[in-house]
């Protein structure tokens, strides 16, 4: 996680806490000189409009005092959905088994885009089974991953 996204972390996930749900995650987009702060909230339950906008209203009073992000930025609170994007390593774990989707922040063998079996992870690597073969990628190396969904049987 990079300085910046761990600073709005700390910021964040107390007001996320307290009002019952989980911080799934954050990504902050830098859009030229607008960007865009997208927080993902979860709950067993389940997560409704209502609760990312009573979300929204908190963490936006709280960056508005703390302004950790220069220039202007647009809040988004969601529920991480059925293609929900994966952070950290206990999240991955949480989804071995499931297909995922990785893009990587630089190419390897040739591409950054790989979609496989998500099939474990060791130390601070992540594992995907694509082709009959296995990669092994870090966890700093990922800039994005999704868990695919699946229909049907």
């Amino acid at each position: 996680m990079a300085i910046k996204d761990a600073a709005l972390h700390a910021l964040i996930e107390p007001v996320v806490t307290a009002m019952g749900f989980e911080l799934w995650g954050i990504d902050h987009l830098s859009q030229g000189k607008h960007s865009r702060l997208v927080i993902y909230i979860d709950h067993e339950n389940g997560i409704n409009v209502d609760d990312c906008a009573d979300v929204s209203r908190q963490v936006s009073a709280v960056m508005d005092v703390e302004d950790p992000i220069a220039g202007e930025y647009r809040l988004e609170v969601s529920s991480p959905g059925m293609d929900r994007p994966l952070f950290t390593l206990e999240q991955f774990a949480l989804y071995v088994g499931h297909r995922v989707n990785i893009k990587l922040r630089a190419p390897f063998d040739g591409r950054r885009k790989f979609e496989g079996l998500l099939a474990g992870v060791e130390g601070d690597e992540v594992l995907l089974q694509l082709d009959g073969e296995e990669y092994c990628f870090p966890i700093e190396g990922i800039d994005q991953a999704r868990v695919v969904p699946q229909f049907g049987s």
